[in-house]
């Protein structure tokens, strides 16, 4: 049965009249294209200690490993597949003059799905850089140039330092121009929506906090509840496939001619 959103008259007319939107999505998002979380039951911090695998310190001290487990995981995102997600937020730039989708994700679903412009806080699994002179290239062909399996050392830049993936490691600030982009659009803006993240993790989720000081409609897209769902105007407890997909059905008809 497909989902339907109702939006309550204020909260319609509120919706209609806003010029500024800024989405900010997580892992569940990303969640029902086959693609693990990382909190909660059964996410990947369950199974793996992210001090092994995602620190600078980790990749100091084995980076095979860490290329490895990483090599893994861009293989996993590579044949996932954007779901409806995803697709209904590669609508939302035609809906507002103003629109900024912020992710917490390194999967680059949004932009298969269409989306032409994503602020990615946490990197991407997409791309690999070099640890000293910050040159990028293809994470797919740094795998493919991984070496033989006795190979400790990854692959090495023509400036000599070592290929990493090109995430936000813990202990790593997130990309200064990404965190101040999306601070200043939650800082102004007139409707912000949180979908598929815990928001736990700060400054990410600190964008929800902003939103709401500068008088936004707030709406939380998420199974669980969150620390911020009290600030909300809107939630929708559920999967962002079933969830998002009827919320801009629902914003596309407040805000249609007539």
């Amino acid at each position: 049965m497909t989902e339907i959103v109702a939006l309550a008259p204020r909260l319609a007319r509120r919706v209609a009249a806003a010029r500024r939107a800024v989405v900010l999505t997580g892992a569940g998002v990303s969640e029902e294209s086959g693609l693990g979380t990382f909190r909660g039951p059964g996410g990947l911090w369950e199974e793996f200690r992210p001090e092994e695998l995602a620190t600078p310190e980790a990749f100091a001290r084995r980076p095979r490993r860490v290329r490895d487990w990483y090599a893994a995981r861009h293989r996993t995102m590579a044949a996932a597949a954007p779901n409806a997600a995803h697709r209904a937020l590669a609508r939302w730039p035609a809906l507002f003059p103003s629109f900024l989708l912020v992710t917490q994700n390194i999967d680059q679903l949004h932009q298969r799905a269409g989306s032409p412009e994503v602020v990615e806080l946490h990197g991407t699994l997409m791309a690999a850089r070099c640890g000293s002179c910050g040159a990028r290239r293809p994470m797919a062909e740094l795998i493919l140039a991984g070496g033989t399996i006795e190979d400790e050392r990854p692959p090495r830049c023509s400036c000599g330092g070592l290929w990493r993936p090109d995430v936000v490691w813990f202990g790593e600030e997130l990309p200064g121009e990404a965190i101040d982009r999306a601070q200043r659009a939650a800082a102004s803006c007139d409707l912000f929506v949180s979908a598929g993240t815990s928001a736990t993790v700060f400054p990410a989720a600190g964008l929800i906090a902003l939103a709401r000081q500068a008088g936004a409609v707030i709406i939380e897209v998420n199974p669980e509840a969150t620390a911020f769902s009290d600030l909300a105007d809107l939630r929708l407890p559920g999967a962002a496939g079933t969830h998002l997909p009827a919320l801009t059905a629902a914003i596309e008809a407040c805000r249609s001619p007539g």
